[in-house]
């Protein structure tokens, strides 16, 4: 029997303002159906984690994005990565000494390319969005609603990196990372 990978993935743009509608449960069924197992979601938009003998992150990439395509009528980008990869992340604690308040967000966006290196921490020109750290294919960054009003500083890693992204608050990886360590699902 091939030994098995425990994965998570990031698909984007799905189930956000009414739009790209694609229910969790219609989604772990074809999941299943492309032969994956332990299989869970977490949240409503778009968070899996599942176990697949497949070795290449860039193909299960691709296979999963063109079944949901297929299936469901519309492009759904998908980012994969090794659960291994998500528990260094977590455990790294990148946010480690920052003053949580009602008013700051901490994000990590997962980048298909390997991102060009800026000097870090890079900060907007409001001082609303800092990326403070970025590892591999991963940029973790800070938004102070405070001085922002909005989400809109985040629009500056499109501007930085492209559209090969997304973006996950922190409290959904600690989520993930939690169910990983787990190993157990709790649909």
């Amino acid at each position: 029997m091939k030994e098995t990978t425990k994965y998570v993935a990031f698909l984007r743009g799905i189930n956000v303002g009414g739009h790209h509608k694609l229910p969790m449960a219609d989604l772990k069924a074809e999941i299943h159906s492309l032969g994956f197992t332990e299989i869970e979601t977490l949240l409503n938009s778009g968070n899996l984690i599942f176990s697949s003998t497949e070795k290449e992150e860039s193909s299960l990439e691709e296979r999963i994005a063109e079944h949901l395509e297929k299936t469901f009528g519309f492009p759904v980008p998908v980012l994969v990565r090794k659960g291994e990869e998500l528990l260094r992340l977590f455990s790294a604690d990148p946010f480690e000494g920052i003053e949580v308040t009602p008013d700051i967000r901490l994000y990590i966006s997962f980048l298909k390319q390997h991102p060009q290196q800026l000097e870090l921490p890079w900060v907007s020109d409001d001082g609303s969005f800092r990326i403070i750290h970025m590892d591999d294919r991963t940029v973790c960054s800070v938004l102070d609603l405070s001085k922002s009003g909005s989400t809109k500083g985040m629009d500056s890693l499109e501007k930085i990196f492209g559209k090969n992204l997304t973006t996950r608050n922190w409290n959904t990886i600690e989520k993930m990372a939690e169910r990983l360590k787990a190993g157990v699902a709790e649909e």
